[in-house]
């Protein structure tokens, strides 16, 4: 939960911030654990995550690290480069009960692998885990904030993973794998016991492996504004289809369309429907 620099200005973001707006936007009732400073952009954050119709009770506040912030490159559309701040406010989220409670009623507990990179909030989320029934890992590299160790135990603790086609190509040449993703996404499933594994490919859409059955999506043609928050968005679409019901197929097209809907806006949480995802995964694919 964080700051994300433009240079267009400051937008509120953080991967399982965006996350939690966009499940919100979807009709889920979604909560966000995190931690910011007891400064003003601490209280903005918090001011605008209420806005958004979530509650701050588990959004912790420190007196001795600032919020977190992160300067976003996006001059290339299709791939943003970050400079993430360290240390900071979410880097040492602390644990206590009653998050336990929460993460253990949770339908789902989605977790990222940023938030690991500090020894605090790492002990804090391995402890949430071990409450947690469907536990969703959204991988997201930001060099040099991870590592193969931490990132092999992540996995092992996951019920469904998403993660980009770059991370993919990463994860399977640590272990010697196959790379395509036709037989990598079955090979991590058996692998790490996985219900499901889900790699994006940006304009190229997205497979899925469930079931033990492969599922394809093409891209949706769009306009890019910037592609901040796509992949979150992407995420909280695929698991409100997957929560709800739905079958693999259709909610893995509504969550590409999800995921180019909020590329056509600057900024990760633009206030996006499901009406209005639904009739772009209508669309003729690019």
């Amino acid at each position: 939960m964080l700051w994300d620099v433009l240079p267009t200005g400051k937008q509120p973001g953080g991967a399982p911030l965006n996350v939690a707006v966009h499940l919100h936007n979807f009709g889920a009732e979604a909560l966000i654990i995190s931690r910011v400073g007891r400064d003003d952009l601490g209280a903005e954050l918090l001011d605008f995550v209420a806005a958004k119709g979530i509650s701050t009770d588990y959004v912790q506040q420190g007196e001795t690290h600032l919020t977190g912030v992160v300067k976003a490159n996006v001059s290339d559309n299709n791939e943003v480069v970050y400079k993430i701040v360290q240390p900071v406010a979410w880097d040492y989220i602390q644990y206590d009960a009653a998050l336990g409670e929460l993460v253990a009623e949770a339908h789902a507990f989605v977790f990222g692998s940023l938030v690991a990179r500090s020894p605090a909030s790492r002990d804090t989320l391995y402890q949430l885990l071990e409450h947690a029934g469907l536990k969703v890992f959204d991988v997201n590299f930001r060099a040099p904030h991870y590592s193969r160790e931490v990132v092999t135990y992540l996995l092992q603790q996951a019920d469904v993973v998403k993660l980009n086609h770059h991370e993919l190509a990463e994860i399977t040449d640590w272990f010697g794998a196959p790379a395509a993703e036709a037989t990598a996404l079955p090979w991590l499933a058996e692998r790490f016991g996985l219900q499901a594994v889900c790699v994006t490919k940006g304009a190229d859409g997205a497979a899925l492996w469930t079931g033990g059955q492969l599922y394809q999506s093409a891209g949706r043609p769009v306009t890019v504004q910037d592609t901040i928050g796509s992949g979150d968005s992407f995420l909280a679409a695929l698991l409100t289809g997957r929560l709800a019901g739905e079958q693999p197929a259709d909610y893995l097209a509504f969550a590409c369309a999800a995921g180019a809907l909020v590329a056509t806006y600057q900024g990760a949480t633009p206030a996006i429907t499901a009406a209005q995802v639904r009739a772009l995964a209508a669309a003729p694919a690019a």
